[in-house]
């Protein structure tokens, strides 16, 4: 009977998980982690975005004006990529690209005001999806859970 309603469970039930694997935090995180992103790309693409889209709007918002090459570090957006996210980005009227007074080679990308109105939308639809992924914590345990997450991040930055 329990081999029966074994089978029926998803792959991560304490039925079938072996406990070693349950333990293992790299493994809890990298599920998490999938299960995350699988919410976050669902939920952005209900509400015509992608994660790139709200990490350039949400840099241009709280840092400011930046050029394509500031905006690729500071999102961790690859070069490469970051001129398709731009495009998108522009076609949209999300951004304005302006050339850079001080080097006419390159652009200075600066968050529109249509662009910062799509921002706070974004930001409603991720409280959202970050309440639905995090429901079974309080929020005293969310709070905790993103201040522990913040710490590994940051020390694994570092030593990297």
């Amino acid at each position: 009977m329990i081999r029966a309603e074994a089978a029926d469970m998803p792959d991560d039930s304490p039925l079938k998980t072996p406990d070693r694997l349950r333990r293992r935090a790299s493994r809890l995180l990298s599920q998490l982690s999938t299960r995350s992103d699988r919410l976050i790309n669902e939920g952005l693409a209900r509400a015509d975005a992608r994660k790139w889209h709200y990490a350039v709007l949400a840099s241009l918002q709280e840092c400011g004006p930046a050029s394509q090459a500031e905006l690729s570090r500071r999102t961790g957006i690859y070069r490469s990529d970051m001129v398709g996210v731009l495009n998108e980005l522009a076609e949209r009227d999300l951004v304005e690209r302006a050339p850079d007074p001080d080097d006419r080679r390159r652009n200075v990308i600066t968050i529109s005001t249509q662009g910062r109105r799509h921002l706070r939308r974004l930001d409603k639809v991720l409280d959202d999806l970050n309440d639905e992924l995090l429901a079974p914590l309080s929020p005293a345990e969310r709070d905790q859970f993103v201040q522990l997450l913040t710490r590994l991040l940051d020390h694994h930055a570092r030593t990297s």
